[in-house]
């Protein structure tokens, strides 16, 4: 029992993506490989996925909280993430800025948690 969808382009398989939302509500989206994941949540309208700087790495509006389970089969941060991640209250050791996860075939099925709310900055 699967619980998230994959699925196919051209015949090539695509990944899925699971959101969970504050409320606990799962929503199961088909990505783009070599997308980020939150080029995944913008094309297909997610709310809390903010990305005010368009996924430049400058704002911490796509924080997401990538499930345990998965946080391990990502590459490490890059220096900016990591900054930018130490300015949320509600930082976690799973947070991450989903504008800096890129999509593989080896992430199919990953679950991100989106926070309550983003951070807006001053």
């Amino acid at each position: 029992n699967r619980s998230h969808v994959s699925g196919y382009n051209d015949g090539v398989k695509r990944p899925g993506i699971v959101f969970v939302h504050s409320d606990g509500r799962r929503q199961a989206l088909v990505a783009t490989i070599g997308d980020s994941i939150m080029d995944c949540a913008l094309d297909n309208g997610v709310p809390g996925i903010d990305a005010q700087c368009g996924g430049a790495c400058l704002c911490s509006t796509c924080h997401c909280y990538v499930e345990t389970s998965w946080f391990g089969k990502l590459p490490a941060m890059i220096d900016d993430e990591r900054t930018l991640l130490t300015y949320l209250d509600d930082w976690r050791h799973n947070s991450r800025l989903s504008c800096q996860v890129f999509v593989t075939q080896a992430l199919d099925g990953i679950v991100v948690h989106i926070p309550e709310k983003q951070w807006r900055g001053q």
